[in-house]
């Protein structure tokens, strides 16, 4: 009989909560608030008040709850298997309807949420991922791949692949992207080096490297740093010289 009570009053709860974000949405939730909300996806009849609170004391913040194994979550007292598989399935949602949300649109128009993608894809990775944004002639952004994972650097990171790939999609233009675990967004020497690769091998098959983004806290933009057209300039004086010595 309690439990039958406890039920009814954890349902009207949760009825308040879902008609608050019908009518207003996200504005004014806390993130305990939402993140109980996700978890009752996974047990609907149980209280998710207390389970929310404790994983966000653990991990921190949303983000690194949502970014959090299914191993790690179940040894919150309250989160069992089907609360995890409700996280991480909403997680995969997100990043989907982010990717898709970007494919087929401008970069020009577009630039924030394929940063918003990136950021979300990479950010809270504890792995270094690089990521290639492929675009067609016009800039539109045609597909976005994880090529490499592990420890990026011009030997891990393997430039005839990426140009492989852009051959397959038909691209003419490119945005890589890696992240910084550190979350520091100091390009390193390496990062450095890789761009000018990158940028001299695009030149030569008559690609554009546009960007090189690193993640951390927050998003460096190579190109928005001044950074890409000094290197871009270097690969195309590269190319004549060599152009000019053949000659």
């Amino acid at each position: 009989m309690e439990k039958d009570k406890w039920q009814q009053k954890g349902a009207g709860h949760r009825g308040r909560l879902r008609d608050r974000f019908l009518e207003s949405g996200m504005d004014g939730f806390s993130d305990a608030e939402v993140l109980e909300l996700l978890l009752s996806f996974g047990t609907p009849r149980s209280d998710c008040k207390e389970p929310a609170r404790a994983a966000l004391k653990q991990f921190g913040s949303l983000v690194n709850v949502l970014e959090a194994s299914g191993t790690a979550l179940q040894k919150i007292k309250g989160i069992g298997p089907k609360n995890s598989f409700a996280l991480h399935f909403i997680q995969g949602v997100c990043r989907r309807y982010l990717k898709q949300r970007i494919i087929g649109k401008k970069y020009m128009y577009s630039s924030a949420a394929v940063r918003e993608y990136l950021l979300h894809l990479m950010r809270e990775n504890p792995k270094e991922i690089f990521t290639v944004v492929f675009l067609d002639a016009s800039h539109g952004v045609l597909e976005t791949e994880v090529v490499a994972e592990g420890t990026i650097n011009i030997n891990t990171v393997y430039p005839r692949e990426i140009i492989k790939r852009a051959l397959f999609h038909n691209a003419a233009a490119l945005i890589v992207a890696h992240n910084h675990p550190s979350g520091t967004l100091t390009p390193s020497p390496q990062d450095i080096q890789l761009t000018r690769t990158l940028a001299l091998l695009c030149s030569m098959m008559q690609l554009k490297l546009l960007d090189h983004f690193i993640i951390g806290d927050g998003c460096f933009s190579f190109a928005d740093k001044g950074l890409m057209a000094d290197i871009q300039k270097k690969a195309v004086d590269i190319l004549k010289k060599n152009s000019t010595d053949i000659g």
